[in-house]
C-alpha cells in the first residue's frame, strides 16, 4: 500500500495538515481503510498542500533526520 508518510509526525497547528506528508489527523488515521481511489485522490493533492504551509518543524527529528538520509540514498 503507497502512503506518503516520510517519518515526520508533527501536525501544524494552524493548518491542522501534517508537515511531512500533508495529510489530516483524520486522513493518516482512516488511510489503511480507505480504497485504493480515495488514497489516490489524496496523494495527488498533497504537494499543493504542502506548498501551502507557512511554517516547518522547529527542529530535525530523529525520525526526519531517518527519512532524510533514506531519501538522499535513493
Amino acid at each position: 500500500m503507497k502512503s506518503p508518510c516520510i517519518l515526520v509526525c508533527s501536525i501544524d497547528p494552524t493548518s491542522g495538515l501534517c508537515f511531512g506528508c500533508g495529510r489530516t489527523r483524520e486522513e493518516i488515521a482512516g488511510w489503511i481503510a480507505m480504497s485504493d481511489e480515495e488514497r489516490g485522490a489524496i496523494m495527488d493533492a498533497l504537494p499543493e498542500r504542502l506548498e501551502t504551509m507557512e511554517h516547518k518543524p522547529r527542529r530535525e527529528t530523529r525520525r526526519s533526520r531517518l527519512a532524510r538520509t533514506r531519501a538522499q540514498e535513493q
